[in-house]
């Protein structure tokens, strides 16, 4: 057994004098063999909307809990323990509002040490140990399950994980340790690294089973008692437990995977941040070292690299972003009018039937449940659209993520039609048709002579004034930028863009919409390009003009690798595709003059229907594209990679200062939250307007900061 908590854990605990502290309920259950099991709650006592977390005062009474049992299961009072929590929550996690207080480095560590205890307590109670996964378990959350001795999960418990690599942080009370043994290495770098870097990923209930973190998985509505009908078996032996993935890492072979797969995550955490942020590496060092340590060796090593990075700067600016931006401004959108005043959307419109219609429309259906009509110029045309549809509903399905009666409602709820008069009845439309302003408002025109008065008309456009689709409508006040991003199921970012003529209902009904959707919404005014779009555009815009100046294509293309972006500019230029990357930028330009630059060198690749300026060589490395570069000729004045990462910085200060001033956002957290959830800015740099203050580009340019 672990030693009790000492008095300065104490004192470092007293700091949170307004921690709500998660309570550790213990009720016995008599099991149908005749043994006894302390059931463990964890409850803060709140509703669903407040998460369960675990700060140090919480801590420290699962602690003092977890003493009374152990001593009970010396006594034979008790013959098992199982740890559950309260409807949709086992553990969200440690306190990170709590974790960010603890300035010193003496109390980093008691924090790191605190949990240590806990959980070894619980991993060493003299009983078996059950934990009863009924809801979202990250973290702190999932380690506590790892600590006991058998697990089961429900089917709905939709986010099991350890994204503290992507939070600044590494699993710290023994994920790294005791994961990776359960469900292979390979398996414990996705949910330790993988996942938390692409978009934060988390496992289902289902996923979590198949993965082996579960020895069972039971249905919510009885989900309890199921859990503890099996710990009963396993208790008296009709249960018999199997783990195919876990393993022994004193096997040669489980070495050697050991070491290939911390590899091959190095690679997958370089080319994302190419060294940018700390933690993920040191994730790789303890997991690495862990391979031949004991679990309390182990330890030592987490309560270290805790220490260290609960006062990084990373750590810092990633609790902002996650917490205050994505987290808590991300629900509460500045500017957004009372949801009172929204109109019931029963049906939907969706103008186009090419891949991003399609992808809306897909959106619309899962997240709605409600009728989704889709029109173009052909049958043809909304046929392929259909079958696009049809073929991602049977992937999700294939994937476990909906029911075959989920699948034959989604697909009897989408439709086509070659007129528009199929809009009759729909209180939402939206357009998703080529990128011209005249097109655009033909398409208005006619949808507006079918549908009702209240029926709010939306646009995708990614560059266009949406002032001017509606200028020509009986009903301009109806209109709403409702600008998503590629790939639409997996990009967060909704920007809604008012004109002067919108409504406060149609805004409303766009906000409201947003939130059905899962997106985080933001407010704009109609300004050219909203926010990413004209951000990224002015970023993609200095690099290439760096590159038509004279640099070559590795230097301009590298140059920005201290940002840790998601990728290059040159590799965002050929995701985006160049003819929409030049005919954004053409816009832009348009708008707002040589800030936006076009260059002619991209617009000689667009009309040669060259897609990329990189292709690989013969040893699979990038060149610039031969044919690419017949095509364009430069500038005799080169730059180095330091010059045009502060010639970015300061023209990303300038663009940013210039779109404040213009209020087309309410303030700069805005502009940070639509860089994290609309083109994958990197959290580790506290959102664009505080990367800028850091380095100094903001009052270079602006003689100010953003933030203060």
């Amino acid at each position: 057994m672990t030693s009790a908590i000492t008095p300065d854990f104490a004192g470092v605990a007293a700091l949170m004098h307004d921690e709500t502290i998660t309570h550790s309920l213990v009720k016995d259950v008599a099991l149908p063999s005749g043994k006894t099991l302390a059931l463990l709650t964890l409850d803060n006592g709140l509703d669903h909307r407040k998460p369960t977390t675990l700060g140090p005062n919480g801590l420290i009474e699962l602690h003092a809990a977890l003493q009374v049992q152990a001593q009970r299961a010396k006594n034979g009072e008790i013959h098992a323990l199982a740890i559950t929590g309260k409807p949709y929550f086992l553990i969200a996690g440690a306190d990170l509002s709590a974790v960010t207080r603890l300035s010193a480095p003496s109390q980093a560590a008691a924090m790191a040490t605190l949990g240590h205890q806990a959980y070894d307590l619980l991993a060493d109670l003299g009983v078996p140990t059950f934990a009863f996964i009924n809801g979202l378990a990250l973290g702190g959350g999932l380690e506590i399950a790892l600590a006991c001795t058998y697990r089961t999960v429900s089917t709905a418990a939709g986010a099991l994980g350890l994204p503290e690599g992507f939070l600044g942080l590494i699993p710290g009370w023994a994920g790294v340790y005791r994961l990776p043994r359960l469900v292979g290495p390979e398996n414990g770098l996705k949910v330790m690294i993988e996942n938390p870097l692409n978009n934060n990923r988390t496992l289902s209930g289902p996923a979590a089973f198949k993965m082996g973190v579960a020895d069972a998985i039971f249905e919510p509505a009885d989900f309890i008692e199921h859990s503890i009908a099996f710990a009963d078996g396993v208790l008296t032996g009709a249960h018999e437990v199997k783990r195919p993935n876990a393993v022994d890492p004193t096997d040669p072979e489980v070495a050697r995977r050991w070491l290939d797969a911390a590899d091959a995550a190095e690679k997958f955490v370089d080319a994302k941040l190419s060294g940018a942020a700390p933690a993920p590496y040191k994730v790789l060092e303890v997991f690495r070292k862990g391979l031949t340590l004991t679990q309390k060796e182990s330890a030592q090593l987490e309560i270290e690299a805790l220490t260290g990075l609960m006062n990084t700067a990373q750590f810092q600016n990633t609790v902002y972003a996650f917490l205050d931006l994505v987290q808590k401004r991300g629900k509460r959108p500045a500017g957004a009018p009372d949801a009172k005043l929204a109109r019931p959307v029963t049906k939907v419109g969706v103008v186009g039937a090419g891949l991003m219609a399609s992808q809306l429309a897909l959106l619309f259906v899962r997240r709605l449940s409600v009728p989704v009509v889709i029109t173009d110029l052909d049958r043809s045309r909304i046929d392929k659209g259909l079958a696009y549809i049809h073929g991602e509903i049977d992937k999700l399905h294939a994937k476990g993520r909906m029911s075959q009666d989920a699948v034959n409602r989604a697909k009897a709820l989408v439709s086509g039609s070659v007129t528009k008069e199929a809009f009759a009845d729909a209180d939402f439309v939206i357009e998703a048709v080529f990128e011209e302003l005249n097109v655009k408002k033909q398409v208005f025109a006619e949808v507006e002579a079918v549908v009702s008065p209240e029926c709010v008309l939306a646009t995708n456009t990614s560059s266009l004034s949406v002032t001017e689709m509606g200028r020509d409508l009986r009903h301009p006040e109806r209109l709403v930028g409702f600008h998503f991003f590629n790939p639409v199921a997996v990009m967060p970012l909704l920007e809604i863009a008012s004109t002067e003529w919108t409504s406060d209902a149609a805004l409303s009904t766009a906000f409201v919409l947003g939130k059905a959707l899962k997106k985080t919404t933001v407010r704009t005014e109609d300004s050219a390009a909203f926010v990413v779009n004209r951000v990224l555009l002015r970023l993609m815009s200095e690099v290439q003009a760096a590159f038509d100046e004279g640099t070559d294509a590795h230097t301009a293309d590298t140059a920005l690798a201290p940002m840790g972006l998601p990728m290059t500019p040159m590799t965002l230029l050929a995701m985006v595709g160049l003819p929409v990357a030049q005919h954004v930028n053409e816009s832009l330009n348009a708008a707002f003059g040589e800030r936006f630059a076009v260059s002619q060198n991209l617009q000689n690749l667009v009309d040669a229907k060259i897609t990329s300026l990189w292709v690989a060589d013969e040893h699979d490395a990038q060149i610039l594209n031969p044919e690419a570069a017949k095509l364009m000729s430069f500038g005799d004045k080169p730059s180095t990679k330091e010059q045009i990462l502060i010639r970015v910085q300061d023209a990303l200060a300038q663009e940013i200062g210039l779109l404040l001033a213009e209020g087309v956002v309410a303030e700069a957290a805005d502009v940070d939250l639509c860089m994290i959830t609309g083109a994958g800015w990197p959290m580790h740099l506290g959102g664009i307007t505080p990367y800028l203050d850091q380095v100094g580009a903001s009052e270079r340019v602006n003689g100010k900061k953003f933030n203060n």
